[in-house]
């Protein structure tokens, strides 16, 4: 049987986006950023394999849910090269990011319960804040606006 040649598992960076409905510029982003991986043609253009599909909706759906590039990078460094990231592979990967995203919907929960008392306390009261100071921890230590240095220390 032939063998399929090399380039028709290839796809250009305009391919690559158009397929993912990723931005070219996003793509360029990630790859400098060690999400994705392209080879270079004798034409010095890119060229990515298939899987890079996968991996490029693997990162935009775990930066829709806050997980920072740092963390999605290393998940993805945790997968063989140039194999398609499946879906037992994203159960396990996730499944680390659960503990944080929890505490992140905590936060979100208490941002939505006491939005109304932040904005009326102007961030400027410490002592008053649920958000930047739950329970007067701050006060405890200092008074005044957290955003200002303490005497004796640099801002």
């Amino acid at each position: 049987m032939p063998q399929i040649p090399q380039t028709l598992h290839e796809l250009t960076v305009g391919q690559l986006s158009a397929r993912s409905g990723a931005a070219v510029s996003a793509l360029h982003f990630y790859e400098a950023k060690g999400l994705i991986s392209s080879r270079r043609t004798s034409g010095n253009q890119r060229r990515y394999t298939r899987d890079a599909l996968r991996r490029v909706a693997f990162v935009r759906a775990a930066q829709r849910v806050g997980i920072p590039l740092a963390t999605i990078r290393d998940a993805l460094a945790e997968l063989p090269e140039e194999r398609t990231p499946n879906r037992d592979d994203w159960a396990r990967l996730s499944e680390a990011w659960r503990t944080e995203l929890d505490e992140r919907i905590k936060r979100l929960g208490q941002l939505r319960d006491h939005l109304t008392d932040c904005i009326g306390c102007g961030c400027l009261s410490l002592e008053a804040c649920v958000l930047s100071n739950p329970n007067d921890i701050s006060g405890e230590r200092m008074t005044g606006s957290r955003l200002m240095p303490e005497r004796g220390k640099p801002a």
